[in-house]
């Protein structure tokens, strides 16, 4: 007779300093409910871990959903986006609208059932009849997706007589889910919980008022293009719809480019240095072109500077705490000759600009390298530190426009599962480091948590300093980096390192089918930056 997961984990927790939330079989992860074989190579996840703690939000989510609904049965929750260190959740009850008092009840349910240890069950039922169940709750998004996947039997998760579907791993009990805080938030509720980088507590609420807008703008514009789940996504594409959608999505991103010009030019007198930033993937590089041509339609000439070139010589550049060159940090760029430079461009001086060469690691000096600024022209300056006010402390904050860009991803799942902006992110990368740096999957995934440590320290702190934010995210580039992503995942075996991420991320693209005619995507997107043809790149 086969043993669980969990029979196993009670003989094992003494040996580990955190509770065991779900195991590993074969590197793939797994309920802690499931079973196994006598010879299947099993590892524990821990709580205090990064798939620990998202399994652990996962489970909140669900806590949170079942409360809701044990309070209304015609309640509808739709967990929309992370903002404001939380999980931002549309809450519509109806004759209710969002209060704190009605947060108090919702929290003293959750906290009810976790005071009670009431059990979370799995348990698997015929595909037709998933499909049925949420059918009959209103969740059609929920039900076309399930009906697309070739599985014969579905695992449902079920909390006081309360079916769901979650994709991915939960604890089987309510009893360590008492770390989380509910807060109001607009029109829904904002649910924090710990994480890896917190050591156990709960984040605490940082406001992010643009961050917020813009990603609710980005929901609003899904269901403008009707295509709010994966499942809108794979009929469109199914009904031969996908040209249409393209253009719309593309048509967006050029009306908003031209906006940002637009506001740059009325107020040319003033803005002199274009400011660029947002994390890795973003499309920084592509946006800042699309950005120029957009000013020159507007009749000004934009110069172009790469802050790369004011980087430090490499042996003195600062070290990270593995001992590495720290080329993030903005202790490794000159800010007090990037500064001076600046200075002397906006008075009118010409300006000798350094080369930074990477295969020697040193500055150079070249005689062709002069600049001199007119008054139709600002400066564009691509980097990650162009929101921190150190780079620029020298030049008045009103002849500065910062831009902060990053890739929020309009898609969920369904209604209760969202899509990390961080997972479409770097699915750009991988395929980016492949298709132009013949990076294996293996190097990205290796390479994947020192960039997000890395945005966590000098992006994200700064992202609200900026004067207007662009999502460069495409509502279809999902089912487009799917057939490139695959195969280069798939190429990582069992037992390789970075095997359960590989596995992780297909299983998410599972659910989304892939999108093969993309002769409708301009050279001149930014999503051709990840894939290729790109106007902007020479490739060879």
């Amino acid at each position: 007779m086969k043993k669980t997961l969990m029979q196993l984990a009670q003989e094992e927790e003494q040996n580990y300093s955190s509770p065991i939330v779900a195991a590993k079989i074969n590197g793939e992860v797994r309920d802690i409910q499931s079973e196994y074989d006598h010879d299947d190579e099993i590892s524990f996840i821990e709580l205090n871990t990064a798939l620990g703690w998202r399994i652990y939000q996962r489970s909140i989510l669900f806590l949170f959903i079942v409360a809701v609904s044990n309070m209304n049965k015609e309640a509808e929750v739709v967990a929309e986006f992370t903002v404001n260190k939380g999980l931002y959740c549309e809450v519509k009850i109806p004759g209710q609208s969002i209060n704190p008092r009605l947060i108090q009840d919702i929290e003293q349910e959750m906290r009810g059932m976790i005071a009670n240890n009431v059990p979370i069950l799995k348990h698997g039922i015929p595909r037709q009849e998933a499909i049925e169940l949420f059918q009959a709750r209103g969740n059609r998004g929920k039900a076309a997706l399930i009906a697309s996947l070739p599985h014969p039997m579905i695992s449902i998760y079920t909390c006081c007589n309360y079916p769901d579907y979650l994709y991915g791993a939960m604890l089987p009990e309510t009893k360590l889910l008492g770390q989380f805080a509910l807060d109001v938030e607009q029109s829904g509720v904002l649910i924090r919980t710990p994480d890896e980088m917190t050591d156990g507590k709960i984040r605490i609420r940082v406001e992010q008022p643009k961050f917020g807008h813009i990603l609710s703008e980005a929901k609003e514009w899904a269901r403008i293009l009707e295509c709010p789940y994966i499942s809108s996504l794979n009929q469109i594409n199914t009904e031969h719809r996908m040209g249409e959608l393209i253009r719309v999505s593309e048509a967006l991103q050029e009306k908003r480019i031209g906006q940002i010009a637009d506001h740059i030019a009325s107020h040319r007198n003033n803005i002199r240095l274009i400011l660029i930033a947002g994390p890795s993937s973003s499309g920084k590089t592509s946006f800042a072109q699309r950005l120029r041509i957009q000013l020159r339609v507007n009749g000004l000439h934009p110069i172009m500077i790469s802050l790369d070139d004011y980087f430090l010589n490499r042996e003195d550049t600062p070290r990270n705490e593995k001992g590495q060159n720290d080329y993030e940090s903005i202790d490794a760029i000159d800010t007090a000759l990037f500064n001076r430079n600046m200075l002397e461009l906006l008075n009118g001086h010409r300006v000798q600009i350094p080369y930074y060469n990477f295969i020697t690691g040193k500055r150079e000096w070249h005689d062709d390298n002069f600049l001199l600024m007119k008054e139709d022209q600002p400066i564009i300056i691509e980097g990650i530190h162009g929101l921190n006010e150190r780079l620029t402390a020298d030049i008045a904050r009103k002849n500065k426009y910062k831009i902060y860009i990053s890739a929020l991803t309009q898609l969920n799942i369904d209604a209760h599962n969202r899509i990390p902006t961080t997972d479409v992110r770097f699915l750009r990368r991988l395929v980016r480091d492949h298709q132009f740096r013949g990076a294996k999957a293996i190097k990205t995934i290796k390479q994947w948590p020192d960039v997000r440590a890395g945005e966590e320290k000098y992006i994200f702190p700064f992202q609200e300093e900026a004067d207007v934010l662009f999502n460069s995210a495409l509502i279809y580039e999902i089912g487009v980096l799917k057939k490139y992503a695959v195969p280069l995942l798939e190429a990582i075996g069992r037992g390789e390192e970075g095997y359960t991420e590989a596995r992780l991320i297909l299983r998410f693209l599972q659910y989304v089918d892939e999108i093969h005619d993309i002769d409708d995507i301009p050279n001149n997107s930014i999503f051709r930056e990840f894939i290729g043809k790109s106007v902007f790149f020479k490739e060879k």
